[in-house]
């Protein structure tokens, strides 16, 4: 090879070579310090790939896992509600037991019967407050929504009538009870008061619409709930999206308001009309705020809750928690049987045939406890399966993507080794054209 000074063929190898282990110990060093096999898909293309799809499998398992966690919450607090439901039936069958022996007469019957019927709103009041974010667990307890015939104009979502629902135990009947029944009806009014106060009002009356229902001490059935805050720029004005519920108990009918309420109250004026609902100039229609009820539908059965115990969109991949009402309007029906919510202890009669009802209603309740049992019992297997897949798909990915540490460092330390060779090498390099100065001398 000829000796020249215009090129330096051993520096421009010398640099070369240099470059490449630096580049091999500059991707050696980034796996090392992220501890990873697969910094970029140039690595492992493939490994790449499949880790993150791994990866993703992965949490989303541990988030199923979770999803196990609710589900087997919401049951147990649903479980722990039966329990307490259990314990109630078992009093009520004791006085049903006492009520049948003809040693009491009628009188102390309904001492007795009191209490019996407390304890059936106690049930509905357990399974109407037993919930898991805001889901119903255990059934409505004991309400029922009542078909209406005719709505009046005033009492609809745009007057500011969002719903209303009306309890087991209403006295306020869906019709007359004729063999072809015409409904009943509830009649809303508000005014403003000398005091400045706006009252609403709900009447019960009967098909013609003028015959007031009476209750048991022969009262007409009528209850008026103070309003006022609820108007535009009151305490407790209603948003846009929002609702309020009243309870008028003596009627036993919960009310739903929404935002549209909040301008009929505003243009209530008693000096206009004493009785106006709608607020408009007009002469008030009666018509227009009077519902015509019908006869009433069963309780909506408790919707089926869907958990999400898998990581994909499929039937196998979700849980199905078939939940059961367990109100007193349920209890004690399975075989046609007669729900617990109508028995009573008024008589020795009664008393006797509450007894097989109670019995009957502890049937159903256990029932229902037993499903609960089993639902846990399988979330128990889900979770146990989950923990085993999210560990094996977490190994399979660690063995795609994760970094032999001791294997690595070897590489690193020879492409270390490399780089300084070669920075010793590429100075002597540059140190030959220096030889050729002597020739010149």
């Amino acid at each position: 090879m000829a000796l020249n000074i215009i090129s330096n063929y051993a520096a421009n190898v010398a640099h070369r070579n240099l470059q490449a282990s630096d580049d091999a110990a500059t991707r050696s060093l980034a796996k090392l310090s992220s501890g990873t096999r697969v910094v970029s898909a140039r690595d492992d293309a493939a490994s790449m790939a499949i880790g993150a799809r791994l990866n993703a499998e992965s949490q989303s398992l541990k988030t199923a896992t979770v999803n196990v966690g609710q589900a087997n919450s919401m049951l147990q607090i649903a479980d722990g509600g039966m329990a307490t439901i259990d314990n109630v039936l078992v009093r009520m069958k004791s006085l049903a037991v006492q009520a049948s022996s003809g040693n009491l007469s009628d009188v102390e019957r309904g001492f007795l019967d009191n209490e019996y019927g407390d304890l059936n709103k106690e049930i509905n009041r357990i399974a109407a407050t037993t919930k898991f974010n805001d889901v119903q667990l255990l059934g409505s307890g004991g309400g029922t929504e009542v078909n209406v015939a005719a709505i009046g104009a005033a009492v609809t979502a745009g007057g500011g009538i969002q719903g209303l629902t009306f309890s087991s135990n209403s006295p306020i009947p869906p019709d007359n009870g004729a063999a072809t029944p015409l409904g009943n009806k509830v009649t809303f009014s508000m005014e403003t008061n000398a005091a400045g106060s706006t009252i609403l009002t709900l009447s019960a009356f009967a098909n013609d619409g003028t015959t007031a229902l009476l209750d048991g001490n022969s009262n007409p059935l009528t209850q008026s709930i103070d309003v006022t805050q609820f108007a535009a720029g009151g305490s407790q004005e209603i948003g846009v999206g929002q609702t309020k519920e009243l309870n008028f108990d003596k009627l036993g009918i919960n009310l739903k308001l929404n935002e549209n309420f909040k301008t009929p109250v505003g243009n209530v004026a008693l000096a206009a009309d004493a009785n106006k609902f709608t607020g408009a100039a007009a002469a008030d229609s009666a018509a227009d705020r009077t519902i015509e009820l019908q006869k009433a539908s069963s309780s909506a059965s408790l919707a089926d809750v869907d958990f999400q115990i898998g990581s994909g969109n499929t039937g196998n991949d979700r849980f199905t928690v078939a939940l059961t009402a367990v109100d007193a309007g349920t209890l004690g029906t399975s075989g046609g049987g007669t729900s617990l919510q109508a028995s009573k202890l008024t008589t020795q009669t009664d008393a006797q045939t509450a007894i097989e009802t109670v019995g009957n209603a502890i049937n159903d309740l256990q029932s229902a406890r037993a499903s609960i049992g089993v639902f846990q019992n399988r979330l128990d297997f889900a979770a146990q399966n989950l923990s085993t897949t999210q560990e094996n798909t977490e190994a399979a990915r660690s063995t795609l993507m994760d970094l032999d540490v001791a294997s690595e460092m070897t590489k690193f330390s020879s492409k270390q080794v490399l780089v300084q060779s070669g920075v010793a090498m590429l100075a002597q390099a540059n140190q030959m054209p220096q030889n050729l100065l002597r020739l010149l001398q």
